[in-house]
């Protein structure tokens, strides 16, 4: 990516739309406008024009939105056509703008890199906007909107200033300790700003547990003997026809997935293979795949048949346990209730048990609100939930490290706690993108959207 060339993108969905918009970023952004339109408008201020192509001939009528650097989103001159958004419109645009000297389309993230690398934006201001764009529910866009805003950056830009100052004592007190006008506990002030820095950065990590999960989502697998009812409560879940239900053990051969927006939070749920022992070589990679998933899982629900004398007994719960290994939480879900004696839920071996029926619903609206309560609860959402990458966690605990590193020891000299301090000023900067992030910059960048 070269921010001396000149880059144009559709900015908008697919067409066709109603309205496209076309964003050309660079410094022939201003000769674009002037070759397509005649003129240049007014910075910020919408102007009506009619497009027309290097013969004179129009290509559409359009509004012209002129930003100049570095009042603008990338810190470049920017110029916008809000035109209409017909795939014939835009060829002939597009067109139109390649015959441009020094223009050629955009490439993934480059108008937003392009704003990171002019200051417009930090790292993790970008990370947040691409978050954004790919929020597919409440919580996410809400969490993405807060990075947006700046509210990790901004922490981490005024603690890596903080420790900055700190630094800059100590180093004094190494340099001029043998110096009359320099104060004998000069270094003391700065380590108790250390002390007090790194609890609060322990402190965001802690409330932050499961933030960066966000992203991904909450993984629930449903898991049990053959027969128990999991595809019925997939499909009485999603609301829709997603798994197949049949009376014939075995129909579930592999994992079936299905994403689902519960009170905001993004959640995928999973119907496995019912686990038994059996002979036939396909079922048992079914039952190997529904172990293993389930052992991935952060929750599993494990279906036992009410109707069933065996309901309880002590192998389900030894299966179910074996199946959810590893960090999964371990549900019990009687299903079936409505073909037997009623009873409440409540707790079975010590796991929480839900009573349902998947074929009528009773008890799943119930089931579904605990649900809620979990991901709540898995997510740890609130004003201080600002983590919301594993790289951002990373760098957090190195810098926390680093700092525990340079107050732990008493007896510590003076320049390897300076040292320490670098160390840490140099993670918050990798944060922000201060510093030494080219290895990761291609990687961000290129998850985004051509035209953001």
């Amino acid at each position: 990516m070269s921010s001396s060339s000149t880059i144009f993108a559709l900015s908008s969905g697919r067409p066709p739309s109603a309205i496209a918009i076309v964003r050309v970023s660079g410094p022939a952004a201003g000769e674009a406008v002037r070759r397509l339109t005649g003129g240049v408008p007014a910075p910020r201020l919408a102007r009506y024009a009619t497009l027309r192509d290097s013969r004179g001939e129009p290509l559409d009528e359009a509004v012209v939105l002129w930003f100049p650097a570095p009042a603008s989103a990338t810190g470049e001159d920017v110029a916008e056509f809000h035109v209409h958004g017909g795939r014939a419109v835009l060829a002939a645009i597009t067109d139109s703008l390649l015959k441009i000297d020094g223009l050629r389309p955009a490439e993934p993230g480059e108008f937003t890199r392009r704003a990171f690398e002019n200051g417009k934006l930090d790292l993790t201001d970008a990370e947040g906007l691409d978050d954004l764009i790919h929020a597919d529910t409440d919580h996410q866009r809400r969490q993405a909107l807060r990075q947006l805003k700046g509210l990790l950056g901004d922490k981490a830009e005024s603690w890596r200033r903080q420790i900055i100052e700190a630094s800059a004592l100590i180093e004094a007190g190494i340099d001029f300790s043998d110096e009359g006008d320099v104060p004998d506990d000069l270094t003391q002030p700065a380590f108790d700003k250390i002390i007090a820095l790194r609890s609060a950065i322990e402190e965001t990590l802690a409330a932050s547990a499961q933030s960066e999960r966000l992203r991904d989502g909450l993984v629930v697998a449903i898991a049990g003997a053959p027969n128990v009812g999991k595809s019925t409560l997939l499909n009485r879940l999603a609301r829709r026809e997603a798994a197949i239900v049949s009376p014939h053990a075995g129909t579930t051969r592999d994992v079936i997935e299905v994403h689902l927006d519960l009170d905001g939070y993004p959640v995928t749920l999973l119907d496995t293979a019912g686990i038994r022992e059996t002979d036939d070589p396909v079922e048992q990679e079914g039952v190997r795949r529904a172990r293993a998933r389930a052992g991935d899982a952060d929750l599993v629900l494990w279906l036992l048949d009410a109707t069933s004398k065996s309901c309880d007994d002590r192998e389900a719960t030894l299966n179910a346990a074996v199946s959810a290994k590893g960090r999964a939480e371990l549900w019990f879900v009687r299903n079936k209730v409505d073909a037997t004696a009623a009873t409440r839920s409540g707790m079975t071996f010590g796991h929480p048990r839900h009573d349902i029926s998947a074929a009528n619903g009773e008890g799943v609206a119930e089931l579904v609100a605990a649900l809620g309560r979990f991901a709540d609860s898995f997510f740890g959402l609130g004003e201080g939930a600002v983590i919301t990458r594993a790289r951002h966690r990373a760098l957090l605990r190195d810098t926390a490290d680093g700092l525990d590193r340079a107050t732990g020891l008493p007896d510590l000299p003076l320049e390897l706690a300076a040292e320490e301090l670098r160390a840490a000023i140099h993670s918050l900067g990798r944060l922000v993108g201060r510093v030494d992030v080219d290895d990761i910059l291609d990687v961000i960048f290129r998850e985004f959207c051509i035209g953001k």
